[in-house]
């Protein structure tokens, strides 16, 4: 398992689908050199997502083969699809980089927490009900899919007390702005050192 070292630092998004997770992340990453890994799903891509930016498209058997190599730090199931985080991924990442950032379902979140601990700072985004299903249908994205969202959503609402900061997301420029203040404030306490 890879040792996070130093500086390193993973900051995990969460909260549920339409919640503007992916938006936020990518704005406050440009203002701290902030390198994303991404995960491997075995769904296909929507018509708004590419490979190698939003996931990893993978086949079934591809995904069994990475998990028989026990290529990942962890993997999830839900609704029939499978996602993983590949430790390579995360090892090439720092290697450029001491702050790296995911989006990532409550599962997912949980399990990079109990392996990196204090490394790992998670942060929630949510917006209501009405809202997160207005956003996927600016996406145009399938009514079946957005059924199938949310039916977690109160699931993932509930994991909203373990994240260390929790953001309402109605304007994303303005949380982005508000989560990069937390990030500054977060590493510049990491960033004192006292050497007696």
């Amino acid at each position: 398992m890879y040792q996070i070292k130093g500086k390193e630092k993973i900051f995990i998004y969460t909260g549920p689908d339409g919640s503007g997770r992916k938006t936020v992340a990518k704005m406050v990453a440009t203002a701290f050199d902030m390198e994303t890994v991404l995960s491997y799903t075995t769904r296909s891509p929507r018509h708004y997502e590419k490979d190698g930016e939003d996931y990893h498209f993978v086949n079934v058997e591809t995904f069994k083969k990475m998990q028989e190599q026990q290529e990942f730090i962890e993997t999830v199931e839900i609704d029939g699809t499978l996602y993983g985080i590949r430790e390579q991924d995360i090892v090439e990442a720092f290697k450029n980089h001491n702050l790296v950032y995911l989006t990532l379902n409550p599962e997912g979140t949980e399990k990079l927490k109990e392996t990196f601990g204090d490394r790992v700072m998670r942060i929630f985004l949510h917006a209501d009900r009405d809202t997160v299903i207005q956003r996927q249908k600016e996406l145009a994205v399938d009514e079946e899919v957005i059924q199938q969202h949310m039916s977690h959503y109160d699931e993932i609402m509930s994991y909203k007390n373990n994240c260390e900061h929790v953001f309402e997301n109605y304007d994303s420029p303005q949380i982005a702005f508000k989560v990069s203040e937390v990030i500054e404030a977060f590493l510049e306490r990491d960033f004192i050192e006292t050497d007696y």
